[in-house]
């Protein structure tokens, strides 16, 4: 819900000179830029996906999709997506994995693994077994998708994101929300674990001028997207100050800058509340505070497991899911009369762990750093 603000100087200038619009948490703290929000009251309703199974059909079969039940000894089991025929298997702590049914093994462990583009599947429990030779799709009730790009994070241990898919902002600026960071773009703020994740590391140390470093990818320039279902499955970090998201921004920014370009906030967490989600957009008319949104509220702190966080993008309709539990719908009637829905263009996607600002609030003598947000994917697929 909350937005930073843009990276060229000169957008930058734009930005703030436009978006002096301010954050509400209950009526609270103040923020501008590109990722401006309320944190509103409401729950979120529907069930939470932590301790029960959201089972739902895919295109090649079965998706079971859950988190914390039926882990085995009391492990964590990650969400199992079904593709054009193809099961990846969740990664489980215990010593049974959870797998998708649809055409890859299960994963008992990690001996047989769901095939991941006809690659092992993912298991913490031990070796990832032999892929079956399908593709990979999105977790998603709705038949029809197809995955038109990805990011699977399977690089070697401390290396860097494909740099053909992601690019960095980089700096110190506030991002029009006073963040306390300082955003840089090698390995030690993002980097790939070996282990089929990405690491977005929060830490406590001076660089430019600010306390904490951390790290924001996005895909401007490279890829984006208009329509269709785009999620990621993530663990957040925690702690009071703490604030990652997974996002969309306007490809036309420098041009048409925000909120004008319009923004799609997937996931926003705020650590001081470890089990609610929020979701949002902005355009012109209502930003900041005045974004719609919705939030959701898990039944275990969102530190504790990996959940998929989903939009599925239609024209006229945007639709959001904590592990394909549906919880927000927005059209065209939830945004002000008269105003203007701008997400009918392309738009790129940011994943980000930004530290302090008027939203979420400074770091306290709670905090503990360092701090990751681990992504295991992200995917987009269209029909």
């Amino acid at each position: 819900m909350l937005e930073r603000l843009w990276t060229s100087a000169g957008c930058l200038t734009l930005v703030i000179a436009c978006s002096s619009d301010a954050h509400n948490q209950n009526a609270g703290s103040a923020g501008s830029g590109p990722h401006g929000g309320t944190a509103n009251g409401g729950a979120a309703n529907g069930g939470a996906p932590n301790g029960g199974t959201a089972t739902s059909a895919g295109s090649g079969g079965t998706t079971n999709a859950f988190a914390g039940g039926g882990a085995a000894n009391g492990g964590r089991a990650g969400a199992a997506h079904a593709g054009a025929g193809g099961g990846h298997a969740g990664e489980s702590s215990g010593a049974a994995g959870h797998a998708g049914t649809s055409g890859g093994g299960a994963a008992n462990g990690g001996a047989a693994g769901g095939s991941v583009s006809g690659a092992a599947g993912k298991s913490a429990g031990g070796a990832a077994g032999a892929g079956g030779g399908s593709t990979l799709g999105c977790t998603s009730a709705t038949a029809g998708y197809k995955l038109v790009w990805s990011d699977e994070f399977n690089g070697q241990k401390n290396s860097a994101v494909d740099s053909t898919k992601w690019t960095f902002d980089v700096g110190g600026t506030g991002w029009g929300n006073d963040e306390l960071e300082y955003y840089t773009s090698g390995t030690n703020n993002a980097a790939q674990d070996g282990a089929g994740n990405l690491v977005i590391t929060a830490k406590q140390e001076s660089m430019g001028g600010k306390n904490y470093t951390s790290a924001r990818l996005k895909t401007k320039g490279l890829k984006s997207f208009t329509y269709g279902r785009v999620e990621a499955r993530m663990k957040l970090p925690q702690g009071q100050g703490l604030w990652p998201a997974f996002w969309m921004l306007g490809d036309d920014i420098d041009t048409n800058p925000w909120p004008a370009c319009g923004e799609i906030d997937i996931l926003e967490n705020l650590g001081r509340e470890p089990n609610i989600i929020h979701a949002t957009i902005h355009g012109p008319g209502y930003s900041a505070g005045a974004g719609p949104t919705k939030q959701y509220t898990l039944s275990a702190p969102v530190a504790s497991a990996f959940h998929v966080f989903a939009i599925e993008w239609e024209p006229n309709t945007i639709r959001w899911y904590v592990d394909d539990t549906l919880y927000s719908t927005k059209t065209p009637s939830d945004i002000p009369s008269g105003a203007t829905w701008v997400y009918a263009h392309p738009f790129f996607i940011l994943v980000n762990v930004a530290v302090g600002g008027g939203w979420p609030g400074n770091p306290d003598a709670t905090t503990t750093f360092p701090q990751q947000l681990q992504v295991d994917y992200v995917r987009v697929c269209q029909k």
